[in-house]
């Protein structure tokens, strides 16, 4: 499998509309370079925790799959084709109301297998600053 793809970017324009539950949350995929990825997760009310207010639950995911797309774009692709979140924290800032919501995602740190990575989670409405979180991935 790993013969078709040529880096890690094109893993990921393949993995994410494919993923059951990216496609749960309606994340898609806006850009994605070497060390970084951009996405956006349309806001829906079923995603809500009160009001119009989205689930921290939903933004943490948003914050995981971030962490996920930067570790693997423009990497090299590794013998065996997979790869685990091995920790995430996040900050919450502001609360998302009734917006969609823009996933800034950036690689810090590549190793051979392990990545050190930030995501920016923004209101795509005003660039409000929503929860700015830190994950390691593990790729292979």
């Amino acid at each position: 499998m790993t013969t078709e793809f040529t880096d890690g970017s094109m893993v990921m324009r393949a993995l994410i509309p494919q993923s059951p539950f990216v496609a749960t949350l309606g994340i898609t995929l806006d850009d994605i370079s070497d060390g970084h990825a951009v996405l956006r997760m349309p806001f829906r009310p079923d995603l809500t925790t009160v009001g119009e207010m989205v689930h921290g639950g939903a933004l943490s995911a948003c914050a995981d799959i971030g962490v996920m797309a930067a570790a693997w774009s423009g990497r090299e692709i590794p013998a065996t084709l997979r790869g685990v979140t091995t920790s995430l924290s996040v900050t919450f800032v502001s609360p998302l109301i009734a917006a969609d919501l823009r996933i800034v995602a950036d690689r810090l740190y590549g190793g051979k297998r392990l990545c050190h990575c930030t995501v920016d989670l923004r209101s795509a409405t005003d660039d409000t600053l929503v929860a700015r979180a830190t994950g390691t991935y593990q790729v292979g």
